[in-house]
């Protein structure tokens, strides 16, 4: 699976992200403009001391993104979709597409593709959730679809 944030803006959320991509084996893809340095002390705190798992993208900017991997699979988060994000069939490689935490992806992102939109539901009232929520929320469907892809899925022994 690939995890794609586009223009994320806090650290602490992308260093989470990159923790939830660097345990599941999920590689994460950072679009460009960053709302942060990738040396940013909050960034790497979230991470812990898992970066040595994680296999990281950059792109300049969405085209580019769109550019590097021709055909691929891939559905956008957003709360302005009509289609719930268990109601998608994920593959292994499939690209889930964030957009930064106080706008969400750009209109122009959400119109072009609006047949590959999926929302998370919940109350009316409420915004959306965080960034790094939605995101763990979404990987996790697709990937309990694929049969917890290279995952351990037995308990591990403290001793």
């Amino acid at each position: 699976m690939h995890l794609v944030l586009v223009e994320p803006e806090i650290p602490a959320n992308t260093g989470n992200v990159a923790r939830t991509c660097a345990v599941t084996g999920a590689e994460l893809h950072l679009v460009k403009p960053l709302g942060f340095s990738v040396d940013d002390k909050h960034l790497k705190r979230a991470g812990l001391d898992y970066w040595h798992l994680l296999t990281i993208h950059y792109h300049d900017n969405f085209t580019d993104f769109l550019k590097a991997y021709p055909g691929c699979s891939f559905y956008l988060a957003t709360t302005r979709a009509g289609r719930v994000y268990t109601d998608v069939q994920y593959g292994p490689d499939d690209f889930l597409v964030f957009g930064k935490e106080t706008a969400g992806l750009p209109e122009d992102i959400i119109r072009r593709f609006m047949d590959r939109c999926i929302r998370i539901p919940m109350l009316s009232e409420a915004r959306s959730l965080n960034l790094s929520n939605s995101v763990a929320v979404i990987l996790f469907e697709a990937l309990r679809q694929n049969g917890f892809p290279g995952l351990r899925q037995t308990a591990v022994q403290r001793g």
